[in-house]
């Protein structure tokens, strides 16, 4: 069927009656003549639950390859050894809870409008564009109710303490995009569009002269004159009539009712998170012109000056600045230091016990992987030289086999810090019990174990410590998930560090596009069906997603040796 805008405008109205009256899944979805829709799927109610309690999967497959998305029961927690701890019975009644906090990871808050957009390298790169990207802050929404709900480590029953988040909270190093995200998470007034707010300019637009049929998904419809594009002819996509209209309305956003911290990602500094701003950069992104498809003419979009892209101290700055009534901290981590060298890394203390230590693993010079230089290697050892009485976890976006960036330049000259360097440093400190990153876009959680020579000649190095690497999926692809982390003195001489993952608010299928968590469940379904993140297991193994990992404590946490 073909659907211009005009007619999409006339009949979007009636569209949104339909579908609040019978509920809508997208797999279920369909336009023929004025807008009609299949009667609904089931849904499932997700607000509240954790993924203790169900989990959510691709159904079955339909025409093309498309899935619904399917509610499937709860996954227990495994106990995971390997750094020198082994479970010891009664520590579920012994144990005290030091700290409860959730983690936020690559939102991709995107500005799908901006022509500093590279949409057209999606041939070279999966992050180049999605059909869900112009649904970021729904889908961020849609955590901060999941999170502000469950409100409680699901083990300890402890009050979270804070989120973290950790990095490529924007997609595309611009102002506008950094602004929205803090803006949600504090509790403002979002939008997700830019440039003409009264309408969509980016390259999903329907009506636009360069309808591309093999690049990118048009929820309106078929333009005039032109054929099915691949997302629906190929992959089963269905038409959802208003959708970006309804993406680019502005709500208000919930806000954490909990403290939140912010380490930056490559997509927070870099330009689509690979290359440093310049002056190019800057102008194309404040401009006029969008380029759609190599050898093509660029569209002509409204200018928005509001889509610069921001240095380091430029991001920082923005943390200071909070929405009225937020829950905080100012600087949501950064500190006046931060903000007068215009750097992106620091600490924070929660409690009696524990250090957060903030890394920033962005190589400004460019490149996607990351790196420190070693000015930031020297302030690591220092922090870690004076937290000898405190249970150290270090947040960063980047992981340890990510940080690989030898790239060196002007912006930050000198030597590259790799990641195996840095869980070296990590490892000389009995206190370091985690390492908390993203960057993957998937689950994975590595023991880093510490070996101790045998003294019998032959015999193998005994593991008397260490620290586990935990690693979390991403808000913008599938399967959209955040992770709720507990640390506990189990008071044997061993912690626990319990982790549990966790789906965002909104329902299995939508019944309108009429708030935040409707839209949110469309963004997950689009993201369940893109056709280069089919195949993808992002979800991890189960020994990487709900977890108790067993580390020895250090000893000014361990039991007292009572005297005979």
């Amino acid at each position: 069927m073909q659907i211009s805008r005009r007619d999409l405008i006339r009949t979007s109205a009636a569209a949104g009656a339909v579908i609040a009256s019978g509920g809508l899944g997208l797999a279920d979805a369909a336009v023929a003549g004025s807008p009609a829709v299949r009667a609904a799927r089931a849904r499932t109610t997700v607000l509240g639950a954790t993924t203790r309690k169900l989990t959510l999967a691709k159904g079955g497959a339909g025409a093309g390859g498309y899935r619904p998305v399917v509610a499937r029961a709860g996954e227990k927690t495994i106990v995971r050894t390997g750094l020198g701890a082994e479970p010891k019975s009664g520590r579920a009644k012994r144990r005290r809870a030091l700290v409860a906090f959730g983690q936020m990871s690559d939102i991709h808050i995107c500005d799908t409008e901006s022509p500093n957009r590279l949409e057209n390298a999606e041939a070279f790169s999966s992050s180049a564009y999605r059909p869900n990207e112009m649904l970021g802050l729904h889908v961020a929404e849609a955590m901060v109710q999941q999170i502000n709900k469950v409100g409680r480590g699901p083990v300890t029953k402890r009050k979270l303490d804070l989120v973290l988040q950790t990095g490529d909270n924007a997609d595309n190093a611009q102002r506008n995009e950094v602004r929205w995200n803090i803006d949600l998470l504090d509790g403002g007034t979002v939008r997700q569009a830019s440039g003409d707010l009264t309408k969509y300019e980016g390259v999903m637009d329907s009506s636009d002269p360069n309808y591309y049929v093999s690049d990118y998904y048009h929820p309106d419809g078929t333009a005039t004159g032109k054929t099915d594009d691949n997302y629906r002819k190929t992959y089963g996509f269905k038409v959802v009539p208003g959708l970006l209209d309804a993406a680019g309305q502005e709500f208000q956003a919930t806000g954490l009712n909990v403290p939140w911290y912010s380490a930056l990602g490559n997509h927070d500094h870099l330009v689509q998170g690979n290359e440093a701003p310049d002056s190019t950069s800057q102008s194309k992104a404040t401009g006029t012109s969008k380029l759609f498809k190599p050898g093509q003419l660029p569209r002509t979009v409204t200018a928005d000056p509001d889509r610069r892209q921001l240095g380091t101290a430029e991001i920082v700055e923005e943390h200071f600045n909070l929405v009225a009534g937020a829950v905080g901290p100012v600087g949501h981590g950064f500190t006046e230091e931060n903000r007068a060298k215009g750097t992106g890394y620091y600490t924070f203390d929660q409690g009696k016990y524990l250090r957060f230590v903030v890394l920033d693993t962005v190589n400004q010079n460019g490149d996607d992987e990351g790196s420190l230089s070693p000015t930031q290697l020297a302030w690591l050892r220092g922090v870690l030289a004076r937290s000898r009485k405190r249970l150290v976890i270090v947040a960063s976006h980047h992981t340890s086999w990510t940080m690989d960036s030898t790239l060196t330049g002007s912006i930050d000259p000198g030597r590259r810090v790799l990641g195996g360097e840095v869980v070296k440093e990590l490892l000389r400190h009995r206190n370091v019990i985690a390492w908390v990153n993203g960057h993957t876009h998937s689950n994975n959680i590595l023991p880093h174990p510490l070996k101790k020579k045998a003294k019998k000649k032959g015999a193998r190095p005994r593991v008397v410590g260490g620290f586990w690497e935990i690693n979390t999926a991403s808000h913008i692809d599938w399967p959209q998930q955040a992770r709720l982390i507990e640390v506990t003195n189990n008071r044997d001489g061993t912690l626990s560090l319990f982790t549990t993952m966790l789906d965002h608010a909104a329902p299995t299928s939508y019944a309108n596009l009429d708030s935040p968590l409707e839209l949110a469940a469309v963004a997950r379904e689009l993201a369940a069906n893109d056709p280069q993140e089919r195949e993808n297991k992002r979800g991890g193994v189960r020994t990487a997603r709900n977890t108790e990992l067993l580390i020895p404590a250090p000893k000014f946490l361990r039991p007292k040796k009572k005297k005979k």
